[in-house]
């Protein structure tokens, strides 16, 4: 952590310092409330070590100025005036800890380990918030088929090693549901999970969400930014769709990896972290290595499990079951009373090819939860292509001048770019919009 000591006494602010240096925190110290409201202003700390008597200055005075400065600074008061009413109210002022002088090593690693601890449980507290508000089924971890049951086995025993694990396998096939598995079985599943989509933003984007930036490195960064490689400390970063990642922020990437260090754009100091990797990606990055989009280096840092997910289509055993269960959790959001499919319908989800594979069956399964009049799904239910799949597929029946809207044309040239196109950056080019529009077309376009 950062830490900012706040003391009239230079023996004080020397010795803290000290202390706190050989526990490896970064410290500044300052002598007075202006000092430390200026350093607040430049720059990012995590907490503050604040007597309470500075010269003619109030501590306590000084601890709401602090907290409205920097809203996440956990505040630990130490001074020599301690009594029970001082300690009651720098608690009451929003004061993290109280220590009084003079204090022992000891008691200021306990301050650091419990503001740590706090700050691990509001970090996964905020996470299963998220995943509550996007309203996901439970991940399905079983398995009818040999082929992917296998895949969890070499999942599941690599999760307990610190190797770096390559997830490979089609578009909505649940790579990034296999890699919360792994982590959620992992030595690290007590710290945070950080998920980084690779081809969602520009390069420069991308790298400060990665490695974090310092105020004024480039226009638009108002305040120090710690990044997802920070935040994932301790933890599972998953790189998602890492086969999109930019020349320039490979090597980086691959410093992280080799080195347990990252620099922060606009900062020259190195920084260590210790994350575990987990890549997931939808391209055949051995093929980008012979075409010199992706590092061979990089690939074989990453590559040292590779697992590669089975479509849908692969999975017919499993079909059944995964609809049952989409079916059970939609029709629970939206509140009916649906007690399976009819034979019919279970014929059609067994002969349809499911492209979109997971994701898109989860999309027709919701729909026709929505639709339904019955107790039970039934074929009508599904949409026309899924009941009656062309055999061109959509790009027969799509021409110029055909009846058809233009959004409709403007998704089907999108596919038949990106599937003609060696990258996301290429697909770009010729379609003339940047990367990250793409991206989000495509995700959009996903069932």
């Amino acid at each position: 952590m950062r830490a900012l000591i706040i003391d009239d006494e230079e023996n004080i602010r020397r010795t803290t310092s000290a202390l706190l240096e050989a526990m490896d925190q970064e410290v500044v110290a300052v002598s007075d409330g202006a000092s430390a409201l200026k350093e607040l202003d430049q720059t990012h700390f995590d907490v503050a070590f604040l007597d309470l008597k500075l010269g003619v200055e109030s501590g306590l005075d000084l601890l709401p100025q602090l907290l409205k400065s920097s809203e996440h600074l956990d505040i630990v008061v130490f001074t020599a005036f301690a009594s029970f009413e001082t300690a009651v109210e720098a608690m009451r002022r929003g004061a993290a800890d109280y220590i009084p002088k003079p204090f022992r090593p000891e008691q200021i690693r306990q301050a650091l380990a419990k503001i740590a601890k706090t700050r691990k449980l509001e970090g996964r507290v905020a996470e299963l918030e998220s995943r509550i508000s996007h309203a996901v089924p439970d991940a399905d971890m079983t398995t009818n088929e040999p082929i992917v049951q296998k895949v969890f086995d070499v999942a599941f025993k690599a999760a307990a090693m610190p190797a770096n694990i390559l997830i490979l396998g089609e578009s909505g096939t649940g790579k990034s549901v296999l890699a919360r598995a792994i982590h959620d079985r992992s030595p690290q599943r007590e710290h945070a999970f950080v998920t980084v989509s690779c081809p969602s933003l520009s390069r420069e984007l991308l790298e400060s969400e990665l490695f974090g930036h310092t105020k004024g490195s480039f226009t638009g960064a108002t305040s120090d930014t710690w990044g997802k490689v920070a935040h994932a400390e301790g933890g599972t970063l998953f790189l998602d769709e890492i086969g999109e990642l930019p020349r320039e922020i490979q090597a980086k990437l691959l410093r992280l990896l080799q080195e347990k260090e990252y620099e922060r754009v606009g900062e020259a100091k190195p920084r260590r972290a210790k994350v575990r990797i987990v890549a997931a990606t939808n391209r055949n990055l051995e093929e980008g290595v012979k075409e010199g989009r992706f590092r061979e280096d990089l690939f074989y840092r990453l590559n040292v499990v590779a697992l590669h997910v089975p479509s849908l289509r692969e999975r017919k055993g499993d079909l059944l079951r995964m609809a049952t269960g989409y079916l059970r959790f939609c029709a629970a959001q939206c509140n009916k009373r649906i007690t399976g499919f009819s034979p019919a319908a279970q014929q059609v989800i067994l002969q349809y090819a499911w492209p979109g594979n997971l994701r898109e069956l989860r999309n027709v399964v919701e729909r026709a939860v929505i639709l339904t009049e019955g107790d039970q799904i039934d074929a009508g239910d599904f949409p026309e292509k899924v009941n009656r799949p062309s055999a061109g597929g959509a790009a027969a029946t799509l021409r110029l001048g055909s009846n058809i809207s233009l959004e409709e044309l403007e998704k089907e040239h999108i596919r038949q770019v990106l599937k003609q196109s060696p990258t996301l950056d290429a697909a770009a080019r010729v379609l003339g919009i940047d990367a990250a529009t793409l991206y989000r077309k495509r995700k959009k376009m996903e069932p």
